[in-house]
């Protein structure tokens, strides 16, 4: 009787510990690889440093914004 008694004790230890554990957390994805990094450029303005698809071009070269390029032909006129 006293052995079954202390098996019953740890089995029930044992319940207790695996259903105390933490679940898991799900395996997510490999992250797909980016494309290459992209040209950075600097406004011919302000000089911000920006991505090349993003600059606007004029006349005198490239802009962070519309203003920027207004702003650089309105003080420089051709």
């Amino acid at each position: 009787m006293k052995y079954l008694l202390i098996l019953l004790l740890v089995l029930v230890v044992i319940w207790a510990v695996k259903r105390g554990r933490a679940p898991k957390p799900p395996q997510t994805p490999a992250k797909p690889e980016d494309s290459a990094p992209s040209e950075m450029v600097s406004c011919a303005h302000c000089g911000l440093h920006l991505p090349q698809e993003e600059a606007v071009s004029g006349q005198k070269g490239l802009y962070c914004s519309t203003d920027h390029r207004s702003a650089a032909q309105d003080r420089n006129p051709v």
